[in-house]
């Protein structure tokens, strides 16, 4: 009887473990949606883990997995199969052209979430990946920086169709607006591209907090920026091209290789149709993201050309594109003062700059 007892209570305590921890590190778990099967690598927190399949490693919720065990026993048996039809072939061959898609080189975001005291959720951290989905290898060099001072360094490879872990970066850190700036050369060096090649990204708090809410209300656990396309090509002597990193959004449109450097605007509309044709098919989160990164773009060449004013036409609408270049505004040092009065040209919807050098 002691003995019934004891082995009941030590199945009572691992029912318990396992409702509370359903998967471990080396599981072997199917991926509900595109009914593939993977091994658990990591385990990131009570609700994500990090899977690998065909040597692919990416974070997936918990809810989005379970065992293959269930599938296999429930699972309709084929009638008179080949016998050198092989699943395990067909599934590879369904890995390969999933990811091996040649879609450029990304800077990738995976939030980490904690509870407060009070049990709400909050973002902890975040863990940051280059993702190289292009047929060549690099070498980089990269570099953290906040107000123009180096925080984290790091130079290394990454190979064509991997992915490489950079550091993690605390959530609040994002207020002191991070700096990530890469250098890349190519691994095998090919006379017909560039030596090396830049690429910047600087990231707002705002734009990161909205970029983790669009992302949870998709249900996806990962927000990405991209580098690049592809390695560029040597340009002609005397022009050099200047590619900024725009959103991953493809109805953003892209700078390309014939991107010449631009003038400052003495005026700039950013009223979206001034901005794409393209702007129907565009969400209100891509329209704002654009608006800005635009209002940013031109801003940095109306100080570095060292113009004494400019007018920046927002609109009056919700307010929310005027309230986020007026933050903008407060952080430069070169802007001296911006009011927004009426206009007989704009009415409210204006924002008049004076600068200082």
């Amino acid at each position: 009887m002691f003995g019934a007892v004891k082995i009941s209570q030590l199945f009572v305590r691992s029912a318990k473990y396992f409702c509370h921890m359903k998967f471990e590190v080396g599981d072997r778990v199917l991926i509900l949606h595109s009914n593939e099967e993977g091994e658990i690598v990591d385990i990131i927190n009570k609700e994500m883990v990090m899977v690998e399949v065909q040597g692919v490693k990416f974070p997936a919720y918990i809810d989005q997995l379970d065992f293959p065990y269930f599938k296999k026993f429930t699972e309709k048996k084929q009638v008179a199969p080949k016998p050198k039809m092989r699943l395990d072939d067909l599934r590879a061959e369904k890995i390969v052209n999933r990811n091996r898609v040649a879609d450029g080189l990304w800077l990738t975001f995976l939030p980490i979430f904690d509870l407060d005291e009070f049990g709400d959720e909050f973002v902890k951290e975040l863990k940051l990946h280059l993702i190289n989905n292009t047929l060549q290898g690099y070498q980089f060099t990269y570099d953290l920086n906040y107000f123009g001072k180096q925080e984290f360094g790091l130079t290394n490879q990454v190979h064509s169709f991997e992915d490489f872990y950079l550091h993690d970066i605390a959530f609040e850190d994002f207020n002191d607006t991070p700096s990530f700036e890469f250098k890349f050369s190519l691994i095998t060096p090919d006379p017909k591209k560039e030596k090396t090649h830049h690429a910047t990204l600087k990231v707002r708090p705002k734009s990161v907090f909205l970029k983790i809410d669009e992302m949870r209300n998709k249900g996806e656990a990962i927000f990405s920026y991209k580098l690049f396309d592809q390695f560029p090509q040597k340009e002609s002597k005397g022009e050099k091209a200047v590619l900024p990193i725009m959103p991953s959004s493809s109805s953003v449109p892209s700078a390309g290789r014939n991107f010449k450097p631009e003038l400052p605007k003495q005026e700039l509309d950013l009223h979206v149709e001034k901005l794409t044709d393209n702007w129907h098919n565009m969400d209100n989160f891509e329209i704002l993201l654009m608006q800005l990164q635009t209002f940013e773009k031109y801003l940095d060449l109306a100080m570095a050309h060292h113009l004494s004013s400019m007018i920046v036409i927002h609109g009056i609408g919700s307010g929310k594109l005027r309230d986020e270049i007026h933050e903008i505004l407060r952080t430069k040092k070169s802007v001296r003062s911006f009011i927004n009065q009426y206009d007989p040209r704009y009415g409210y919807g204006a924002t008049e700059i004076f600068f200082q050098y």
